[in-house]
């Protein structure tokens, strides 16, 4: 035990009949029933379990519950190549009015940010995750259609009107499917629209639509995949799975640094089974605490972040090509979360506890995108994931394991914020504790702690055998 003294508050099984209080008895043992009656234990047990469950009920299922309702903003390319065609002298780009009509639909551009760009834009976007699908529509889209209302010679004998719909499943999967139901729709609103205005087209010429197609419909929609998700990546959800687990290691190992260390300094109880042990506190000042606490973070959370990674890749075979880079981010992003932790349990005490639960992990997932993209969220979840940890690790971890590590791809933003959040934890803890300590607010008052350690030498001398 630390400098030497002996365990306070071993269990002897028999009642102290003496000891440094002035030869007072101990009192007699406490029932149940007796506990049940006191108030704030009710408070503590009941009352906050009751705050923390609104809480977590109101984040996760506010975050999942409406994503159609609340999308806004979702970013999808819109590429025309269409070079249109000449119809009896006069020159006719279907393809422009239909982009036209997409960009002026209420229905989309409520919901869509739409990106008028070319091809090689578009897959310049993707390829940053800048972008959840790109409506294409292809160079010969005019003729072809013309062609199959027999309204110019056709060049193939089954001519098919064609948009492309090229999802980006690396971005997320749950944007791609609110991207393509809310751009399928669309297309086939103006599909209709073309079908009737080349239906009559074609009446006044005398001519008709060939069998290839439905006259009233004739667009036809293909999807396709720009960049599939990699093997064995969780179906796109490993990043935010491997984003949630190094937020866990910060989290779960502050909180084994702060026990670990408040039970050698005897501030609190290490209870085993029947084995009950409080070492003699030592003196130590909130700030110094903080520091030792902060040290032992850097080694344990990267430890723990090897563990995770390791049995993911090296276990169960997640496809991670650049497992070192994931590794020192997640370590980093690890360290920050036990940073906030262990400023927040030094600021607010065993209700740091719960503050970092509700602010490192709760709120955090509501808010990550990483199930349901960020434009999908309510606008306060919105909002705060704009500084909540959780997402932006989630950008950098998504940059590494789907987009070789590319700055634009989100692995600046995540390096950048993340450095930021922990310039602001160091800078509220060193600010935090020196304050207690200049005010004297120790964790124990040198009197009780003088006290206590006297107590403990009389304890001793009075059972040494």
């Amino acid at each position: 035990m630390p400098n030497g003294g002996e365990d306070v508050g071993e269990p002897s099984g028999e009642p102290n009949p003496g000891g440094p209080a002035g030869g007072r008895s101990a009192p007699p043992p406490l029932r149940a029933a007796q506990l049940l009656r006191i108030p704030t234990v009710w408070l503590s047990a009941v009352g906050v379990s009751v705050v923390l469950v609104f809480l977590m009920s109101l984040f996760y299922v506010g975050s999942i519950v409406n994503p159609v309702g609340h999308l806004r903003g979702l970013p999808v390319v819109l590429v025309d190549e269409d070079q249109g065609a000449t119809v009896l002298g006069t020159h006719v780009d279907i393809g422009a009015q239909v982009a036209d009509a997409l960009l002026h639909t209420r229905a989309v551009t409520s919901r869509l940010s739409l990106q008028s760009g070319t091809l090689t834009h578009a897959r310049s976007i993707m390829a940053r995750s800048g972008a959840y699908a790109t409506i294409l529509i292809p160079p010969r889209f005019t003729s072809t259609l013309l062609a199959a209302y027999d309204i110019v010679p056709s060049r193939d004998s089954r001519p098919v009107p064609t948009v492309d719909l090229v999802t980006n499943p690396r971005a997320g999967s749950i944007g791609v499917e609110l991207a393509t139901a809310v751009s399928q729709p669309a297309l086939e609103v103006a599909s209709r629209t073309v079908g009737e205005r080349l239906g009559a087209d074609a009446a006044k010429l005398r001519r008709s639509a060939l069998a290839s197609i439905d006259p009233a419909n004739p667009l036809t929609v293909a999807t396709s995949e720009y960049r599939p998700d990699p093997p064995n990546s969780a179906l796109g959800l490993s990043a935010f799975y491997i984003s949630l687990l190094a937020i866990m290691c910060g989290f779960l190992g502050a909180i084994l640094v702060h026990t670990a260390s408040d039970s050698a300094l005897g501030y609190s109880v290490t209870e085993i089974g029947p084995r009950w042990r409080l070492n003699l506190p030592i003196p130590i000042s909130r700030s110094q605490t903080l520091l030792a606490k902060w040290a032992m973070a850097l080694v344990v959370v990267p430890a723990l972040t090897a563990v995770l990674l390791g049995v993911a890749t090296g276990v169960l075979g997640m496809n991670a090509p650049h497992a070192w880079e994931l590794w020192l981010f997640t370590s980093f992003a690890g360290v920050v979360i036990a940073a906030g932790t262990l400023v927040l349990l030094a600021a607010l005490g065993s209700l740091g506890q719960m503050v970092a639960m509700l602010l490192f992990i709760y709120l955090a997932l509501a808010s990550s995108g990483g199930t349901i993209p960020l434009q999908a969220l309510p606008g306060p979840l919105r909002f705060v994931a704009s500084f909540e940890p959780l997402r932006q690790v989630l950008d950098g971890v998504r940059s590494i394991l789907y987009f070789n590590g590319s700055g634009a791809a989100g692995l600046t933003r995540g390096l950048v914020l993340t450095s930021i959040g922990l310039l602001l934890w160091v800078v509220l803890g060193i600010g935090v504790t020196a304050w207690y300590d200049r005010r004297g607010l120790d964790r124990l008052e040198p009197e009780l702690l003088e006290y206590v350690h006297h107590a403990a030498q009389d304890y001793s001398k009075d059972h040494v055998e």
